[in-house]
């Protein structure tokens, strides 16, 4: 009988027990199922046994060096109190090698005299004797109680321990359990799919990653490029693609919103912009538009780069949900963000009689009475809008800004406000790599604005190191005696004693004493919401000069004769945030410039990312780069999106096989969304998304 290798507990294991079986369930390994997919991080080539004669030392050496022969001597040493050193003589006819391992008496019941041995590791000159050494090297007993060489003699897999657990033990654990369960492996992937894309087997697969034959190069499998490694990465692929196939197909199956509206409001706003809509913005609209006036749910992106206009886009869509009877709420990840919404939208839609609110956890008297009877037209809030005590009467459209800040469960927190399916707006400027967008945003439809507004220039941009920063309030004089105004950004609010980073607060202070003349004002975080608002009305009134801040500009904040940036500590900054704070300059249509202020000795992590953003202002081109040089997760905070992390898969290095398991995903879910007749496959789904999503609502 087959048996679930998820609900068998690793306790049970040949050498576990109850003790270790703690230790490994703080790497995450609770039944046999994890254990089995607990992969290495890199191989050890231990394949070339030598003669004990032709091993090297020092530079001659290639690393990890392997050697066969017979136990002649095995002692104890006491060197102090608490160190003991066994000393294993080995002989192979050739030449002689001692061993040593430190304070690990247990290991000379093992060595008996005339037992043939494998050592594997670095060797060394010996401090006194004749023999060369190898301290604390992996062994192996040729003929106890295994059937196989497993540490030592062939391609040997590494593994990430805890205390208390080493790579040997670990690896001897995983031996065990192959040896006891490699029959009871199910391949929840069809056979077919398999066969189409030339994929060997779940068991073939498994063994090969833990224990790879000795044929392969060792390169290729620390590279990931094996076809067992391969075969393990396509399946992860797979189920995460399969999953976001699943809710997409949901919402485009599930009843929504079909809005039955003229447009006469978004006509209305439209005459009163000083500007018109560019092509692309026209035609993300019209996709936005169609998709409303379906009768399913809406979930699509807006994509697009920093200062493209998705916020009107938003707003027209928000206009054609309120003008067919619906309320549309906007929700942004930070409150200066909100506020800023709140202010733009709020002044745009005053002539056409809509009431627009702002809900932040700062703004105390929230008008829910007003929300939840439907007297608000619009609701721009932050994570205030998922709270329980706010109710919409109608909710029809939720705009969700800067999508990456937030994920599925927050979208589903959302549309849990309405007794309608609402549809569903995202929107981000920062630009999304094609693997990663299928990735994090698998489930929705795609909209892009690819053009900018008439008359803006691209930014210039320079590194500046620190001491010359001269140049750099040269500059900011320069700009703001031409009719322009200056941010400084710096990375923290107040000095700290833990940090030499410059802050905020002080630089307000610097910037005063060097520009007496100049008005310069101080923009952060912990400031009330009402003191924000009004010294960025200030600032868009052209009253203050110089605008001292920390992030909390990073997104969203539109002032036209802003026209220089300098970002302090710029190396500490990451490529995403640079590039989005460059963002705030260049809306006008005068040339604007930002200015990277770089402090010490650059690491190359930090000359890559500010070289980048030297040499370009294409946001694609930027986040290939961040993507490179960060990884997906932490770049946009994939354990926060609702979306499984993947453990061994790499965006970048698999983007091929992505694409495969995307389409072979699809392509089921869409034949067989319950997948009644493919259970294994429904069964390895649920554990796969376990936690994040309930993807089988109906099933």
């Amino acid at each position: 009988m087959v048996k679930d290798l998820s609900e068998l507990n690793v306790q049970y294991i040949k050498g576990v027990g109850p003790q270790r079986a703690k230790l490994l369930n703080r790497l995450g390994t609770k039944t046999v199922h994890d254990l089995l997919y607990y992969l290495p991080y890199r191989y050890e080539d231990r394949r070339n046994i030598k003669p004990i004669r032709d091993i090297t030392v020092g530079f001659l050496s290639s690393g990890i060096q392997t050697v066969s022969g017979r136990v002649i001597r095995a002692d104890i040493k006491r060197i102090s109190g608490r160190l003991e050193i066994l000393e294993l003589t080995v002989s192979d006819g050739s030449g002689f090698i001692v061993g040593k391992w430190f304070n690990q008496r247990f290991l000379k019941k093992k060595f008996t005299l005339g037992i043939d041995v494998v050592l594997s590791g670095t060797v060394k000159y010996p401090y006194r004797g004749r023999c060369f050494e190898m301290e604390n090297p992996e062994y192996e007993l040729i003929g106890d109680d295994t059937d196989a060489l497993i540490h030592t003699g062939r391609l040997v897999p590494v593994y990430s321990v805890t205390e208390g657990v080493s790579s040997r033990q670990l690896r001897s654990i995983i031996y065990n359990v192959l040896k006891s369960h490699l029959n009871d492996i199910q391949d929840p992937i069809p056979q077919e799919i398999l066969k189409r894309n030339k994929l060997i087997g779940l068991k073939s697969a498994i063994m090969g990653c833990h224990f790879p034959e000795d044929e392969l190069d060792v390169s290729l499998l620390n590279q990931w490029q094996s076809e067992p490694q391969k075969r393990l990465i396509f399946d992860e692929l797979f189920m995460l693609q399969s999953g976001l196939a699943i809710l997409r197909r949901g919402r485009l199956h599930g009843k929504g919103i079909a809005f039955d509206s003229k447009g006469t409001l978004m006509e209305r706003l439209r005459q009163t912009l000083p500007f018109r809509l560019t092509e692309e913005q026209g035609k993300a609209l019209g996709e936005i538009l169609n998709d409303m006036k379906s009768p399913y749910q809406m979930n699509r992106l807006l994509q697009g780069d920093v200062g493209c206009g998705k916020t009107i886009v938003a707003v027209m869509a928000m206009l054609f949900a309120v003008e067919a009877g619906y309320q549309a709420g906007i929700m942004a990840p930070t409150e200066i963000l909100a506020e800023q919404h709140y202010i733009n939208i709020h002044g745009m839609l005053e002539s056409l009689g809509l009431r627009v609110c702002l809900v932040t956890s700062s703004v105390k008297k929230k008008p829910l009475d007003d929300i939840a009877k439907g007297r608000v037209n619009i609701v721009i809030g932050t994570h205030a809008l998922i709270e329980e005590t706010l109710r919409f009467e109608r909710l029809g459209l939720i705009v969700i800004d800067e999508q990456h800040r937030f994920g599925v469960r927050q979208r589903a927190g959302l549309r849990r406000k309405s007794q309608e399916a609402p549809d569903v707006l995202v929107m981000t400027a920062t630009p999304i790599p094609r693997t990663l967008a299928m990735t994090l945003y698998g489930d929705l439809d795609y909209s892009r604005i690819d053009d900018l507004p008439p008359g803006r220039k691209p930014v210039v941009t320079r590194l500046v190191m620190s001491g010359d920063k001269k140049q750099v309030y040269e500059e900011i004089l320069k700009e703001v005696r031409q009719a322009g105004q200056v941010y400084v950004v710096y990375p923290v609010i107040e000095e700290s004693e833990k940090t030499a980073l410059k802050s905020a607060i002080i630089g307000q202070e610097t910037l005063k004493k060097i520009f007496p003349s100049l008005r310069v004002s101080l923009i952060h975080g912990k400031m009330k919401p009402f003191e924000r608002e009004s010294i960025m009305t200030e600032f868009k009134k052209g009253k203050i000069d110089i605008l001292v801040s920390t992030t909390v500009i990073e997104v969203g904040v539109d002032v036209p004769n802003a026209s220089l940036m300098v970002v302090v500590h710029s190396e500490r900054f990451g490529l995403s945030q640079l590039h989005q704070l460059r963002g705030r300059v260049g809306r006008g249509g005068k040339q604007s410039r930002c200015l990277l202020l770089a402090y010490g000795d650059l690491s190359e992590v930090a000359r890559r990312r500010l070289d980048a953003m030297v040499k370009t202002t294409d946001g694609f081109r930027i986040a290939e780069e961040d993507l490179e040089i960060r990884g997906p997760g932490e770049l946009f905070g994939t354990k926060q999106s609702g979306i499984p992390d993947l453990r061994i898969a790499s965006l970048l290095r698999d983007a091929s096989l992505l694409e495969i398991a995307r389409k072979e995903a699809f392509a089921i879910i869409e034949e067989e969304p319950l997948l009644q007749s493919h259970l294994l496959l429904k069964s390895g789904l649920k554990r796969f998304w376990e936690g994040r999503i309930e993807l089988f609502k109906t099933a």
